[in-house]
């Protein structure tokens, strides 16, 4: 995979910013360089998502609008986090027994490009 922007979110509820060097959704890890040059291999199995992102700043003041139109995706999915949070996107595929899947945000105007969500950090994901 291409490197890119990603925001790592750990189940713990931590944070790690920096370059995906190679992540491909069936390893179990992922090579990250970190914004100081640092490279860490982290376990996919500790991060509840990777958000690939547009910028490292994003927008906190940003409201989330859906929007159903998607042409790169069929199957519209609501992912419900164990810690509360809640993501709708568009996915091509997803089966049971991956690490996860990944998704486009239904709202098209976030700093989110795409989203690989650890479906171990999930409570629930359902299909709309």
């Amino acid at each position: 995979m291409e490197n890119k922007k990603i925001v790592a979110k750990f189940k713990d509820g931590s944070i790690k910013k920096g370059i995906a060097i190679d992540f491909y959704p069936d390893r179990s890890t992922l090579k990250l360089q970190l914004l100081n040059g640092k490279v860490e291999t982290i376990e996919i199995e500790d991060l509840k998502a990777v958000f690939f992102v547009k910028n490292f700043q994003g927008n906190k003041n940003h409201t989330d609008k859906y929007q159903d139109s998607n042409l790169w995706a069929d199957k519209k999915v609501r992912v419900d986090f164990t810690d509360g949070e809640t993501i709708i996107g568009h996915t091509l595929h997803y089966s049971l027994g991956h690490h996860g899947l990944f998704l486009i945000p239904a709202d098209h105007g976030n700093n989110n490009e795409q989203i690989f969500v650890t479906t171990s950090a999930t409570k629930k994901i359902v299909f709309l």
